[in-house]
């Protein structure tokens, strides 16, 4: 007989999309504010950063408020004020306006991501969800950033995108939940059960921004180094960008693929290694050819890893308060991303850059695996134990067996006993 598959939660998928648009669609919406208003273009990454910030800042103040305020309405509050901020900053013609509607606008997109995340969590299957989530978002920004090119100049079209995503999501919202209340600690009867796996997930969510910041420091100077260190027209540039958008959509595909069959600590560890050696050779491009594969390899591998960091941040707690936690500190790496790839690139030169960032990405990767190694229950050190009160990943049944009255000494194994529980993979 058959194992009956889990129903796709598709308002959460669509949600995720809705609030992940906007970093996805950041380089167009930050190169086209320089363009259309007056300002420069570090101005113009200062509104980008000033989004993100936004967003992150909704995940750490509404992380553990989703069950108390209840899915459905603070969905509905993240997308209008996603709504009317971006679609404000869409029709505004003055900077304050945008600037405004943009960080209202963030906020919602962040308050729309904290509301999928936290239910995500909850889901039998994490991270087909979020695999989901990001195959949805890849394909719609890859969409936008056919489309908005052939619309006209200006900064109001990918704005515009943003808000039309979230009113197309709205309706969804009436299947989400409503409030409910807060799950207690057994152990502590009248107050709220604390956050589960307190250092991993803090290991994870200081590790988190480093990632994000590597990531988007490469890309937000990556049209500069197609330019003028691979000899690439605009044209090819652009062109170079959507391949390596739809490439990304195969990436999405390969992780829902691989599931759980890898477990988690592999695909985090190998492809951020992987990934370190895309960015140090992408940087150091000085032919057409080698920045179009390097821009290529680093988005199918890019998601992979990311659904991967999702699913792991939603293993640790049930409730899917690590999960926003973790996502809201990749954002404060997202947002210092693009300014951090252009002081590097101005002051050392794009292959110092990308070796410094590769770098970075080496060292993060060591304790990301380390807490990937940990929340399946394997053993991170020789002889290292589960901290007490750490549940088995999956169900474990106990046998009785019948033990000799008298052992004979030396008869059992001296490394200790074995972790109790099957490691899980990207599916818990």
């Amino acid at each position: 007989m058959f194992a009956r598959r889990t129903p796709t939660p598709w308002p959460l998928v669509a949600l995720f999309t809705a609030g992940y648009l906007a970093p996805y669609l950041l380089p167009t919406v930050v190169g086209r504010l320089d363009g259309g208003l007056p300002l420069t273009a570090t101005e113009a990454g200062a509104v980008g950063s000033a989004l993100l910030l936004s967003s992150s800042s909704a995940g750490f103040l509404l992380a553990s408020r989703v069950e108390r305020v209840g899915a459905r309405t603070m969905a509905r509050a993240g997308l209008l004020l996603a709504m009317l901020g971006y679609g404000g900053a869409a029709l505004a013609g003055s900077v304050p306006a945008v600037v405004a509607g943009a960080v209202l606008g963030g906020f919602g997109s962040g308050t729309a991501t904290a509301v999928a995340a936290t239910r995500i969590a909850a889901e039998p299957d994490p991270h087909r969800a979020s695999t989901l989530g990001l195959l949805g978002v890849s394909a719609l920004a890859g969409a936008v950033y056919l489309t908005v090119p052939h619309l006209g100049a200006g900064h109001g079209q990918p704005l515009a995108a943003i808000a039309l995503t979230a009113l197309a999501v709205w309706p969804l919202t009436g299947r989400l939940p409503g409030r409910t209340a807060p799950a207690a600690d057994p152990a502590l009867p009248g107050k709220r059960a604390p956050l589960p796996h307190l250092r991993a997930g803090l290991v994870l969510a200081a590790a988190m921004p480093f990632w994000s910041l590597v990531q988007n420091s490469l890309w937000g100077v990556s049209g500069r180094i197609g330019l003028t260190q691979a000899h690439l027209g605009e044209a090819a540039v652009g062109a170079v960008f959507a391949v390596a958008l739809g490439a990304g959509l195969a990436g999405v595909l390969a992780a829902g693929a691989l599931g759980a069959r890898l477990g988690r600590a592999l695909p985090i560890g190998i492809g951020t290694v992987l990934i370190a050696g895309c960015v140090a050779g992408n940087a150091s491009a000085t032919t057409p050819t080698g920045f179009a594969a390097g821009q290529i390899v680093w988005n199918v591998l890019y998601p992979v890893v990311l659904s991967y960091l999702i699913g792991l941040a939603a293993s640790l707690d049930p409730r899917g308060r690590w999960a926003v936690l973790v996502g809201s500190a990749g954002s404060l790496g997202t947002a210092a991303g693009p300014l951090t790839g252009s002081v590097l690139s101005a002051q050392a030169g794009f292959p110092t850059m990308g070796l410094v960032l590769g770098a970075a990405l080496l060292v993060v990767a060591v304790p990301m695996t380390g807490v990937a190694l940990h929340a399946s229950g394997r053993q991170v050190l020789l002889g290292a134990v589960r901290r007490r009160g750490g549940a088995p990943a999956r169900p474990v049944v106990e046998i009785e067996v019948d033990t000799p009255a008298a052992p004979t000494p030396g008869a059992y194994d001296t490394a200790g006993p074995r972790q109790a529980g099957a490691a899980p993979g990207s599916g818990s």
